[in-house]
């Protein structure tokens, strides 16, 4: 693996940069995804508070709510936790660096790539956004998820939009309508005569 000590960075032109500020103490998994992703340029490092909720709670946006989400990322996983500035970090994410270009951070933040600033910025907003939507689609207690048939011409498409990762529809990415838990709503009425007759019954057996 690449050290701070092997890193040379240059301008567009081959020009080599230097300063005073000292690099991110996260220098190691910036490091580990150029070394494992030739196409990608920049990385994008950040604590959006929606995403990072998710990330908190372990939980990875990976449900084909958007078809803007599965065409542009794909999904989002969560990587194990990794304790910030340490190769704990580097390690964490290193199973998904090859496979996807934004990856939730487990009690931590959010980490996307692109071939220049401005893409993987652009990822790191499209996170934030999908997330909140996400996040409301919850709050309303519906989610209406795109087919895995919809999903797949989507992922053909990818190619079409500049994207280097291809991920295929799989039982975790994206979970799809095919694939996702059927969801029951119960009126808190309908709940208590369920417990009820759940409790007559066990009495009756005793």
């Amino acid at each position: 693996m690449m050290t701070p000590d092997d890193l040379v960075i240059t301008d567009l032109q081959g020009r080599k940069l230097s300063g005073r500020r000292n690099p991110s103490s996260e220098l190691g998994m910036h490091l580990l995804i150029y070394a494992r992703r030739p196409d990608i340029n920049s990385v994008c490092h950040a604590h959006p508070p929606v995403a990072t909720g998710y990330a908190a709670a372990g939980i990875p946006l990976n449900k084909a709510i958007l078809a803007e989400l599965v065409l542009s990322l794909g999904c989002i996983p969560v990587a194990q936790y990794g304790t910030p500035g340490t190769t704990e970090l580097t390690e964490a994410i290193e199973p998904l660096v090859q496979s996807y270009d934004a990856i939730l951070m487990a009690n931590h933040g959010v980490v996307t790539c692109g071939a220049d600033l401005l893409t993987a910025f652009f990822r790191m907003e499209t996170t934030e956004h999908f997330a909140r939507v996400a996040l409301v689609t919850e709050l309303l207690g519906k989610q209406v998820l795109l087919s895995s048939g919809d999903v797949e011409k989507l992922l053909a498409a990818r190619a079409r939009y500049g994207a280097t990762t291809a991920p295929s529809v799989g039982a975790q990415c994206p979970v799809t309508s095919d694939g996702a838990p059927e969801r029951i709503t119960l009126t808190r009425r309908e709940l208590e005569a369920l417990v009820d007759e759940a409790i007559q019954k066990d009495r009756t057996r005793r």
